[in-house]
């Protein structure tokens, strides 16, 4: 959230009293609380993270936070959701673009790659991998909502994508194989760029990348599906 102070500052900050906040309110403080944890994980790490922290920086009472979440982990998880969730909601309201079905999906993978490098969601899924060994549970119930959330997403645009005559008489787009169909779409067109973003690589570049990789991952994959390559058992 533009405006938040960040390391020393916060420390010199003082502090300040918060009571409970009316209810119409009570959505604005589950976004300060959110917005301000994010950016405490972000900068601090979710070991290194205090609630103290977060509720100066949110200016919410801890009693506050602690009503609504029972500790760094649940808080965490909030965050990661939320993110997931604001891009879930991308996904809802788009509408690829294109003539030709590669155009469409080209479209589809291009949006989504765009998304995911963008903002905050590399850093949290970094900080995910990174507390991997300190919460080996909380990663991996992150990355199994988060992944499932997504793949279900795609699995809807594909699913308007099968409409089409092209594809609707493919094996691979039949109702009781779309979603493999959409998880094998995520791990060729989008997961070698995320995977290199997850490594360090920086952002800037890979997302000069996005359009090209995704024409030629997109071809494959169609190329694929015409020709069983995606058929399951």
């Amino acid at each position: 959230m533009a405006g938040f102070p960040t390391g020393a500052r916060l420390r010199r900050r003082s502090p300040r009293r918060t009571g409970r906040p009316p209810r119409k309110l009570a959505g604005e403080v589950d976004a300060r609380i959110l917005d301000a944890a994010r950016r405490v994980f972000l900068e601090r790490g979710l070991a290194g993270a205090s609630i103290d922290e977060i509720a100066e920086l949110a200016c919410a009472g801890k009693p506050t936070i602690y009503a609504r979440f029972p500790g760094k982990e649940a808080l965490f998880i909030a965050v990661v959701m939320r993110n997931v969730a604001t891009n879930i909601a991308r996904f809802e309201s788009y509408v690829p673009t294109g003539t030709s079905i590669e155009e469409r999906l080209a479209s589809l993978g291009a949006a989504i790659l765009h998304w995911l490098l963008a903002g905050n969601t590399v850093g949290l899924m970094r900080l995910s991998i990174a507390e991997s060994r300190r919460f080996p549970e909380l990663a991996s119930s992150v990355h199994h909502m988060a992944r499932g959330r997504g793949l279900e997403a795609v699995g809807r645009l594909l699913a308007e994508a099968a409409q089409s005559a092209e594809l609707g008489n493919l094996p691979a787009f039949a109702p009781q194989r779309l979603a493999t169909t959409a998880e094998l779409f995520v791990d060729l067109v989008v997961l070698p760029l995320l995977l290199r973003a997850l490594h360090g690589e920086k952002l800037k570049s890979l997302c000069a990348e996005i359009e090209p990789h995704v024409a030629r991952s997109v071809a494959f994959f169609l190329a694929a599906c015409r020709h069983g390559g995606v058929k399951q058992g």
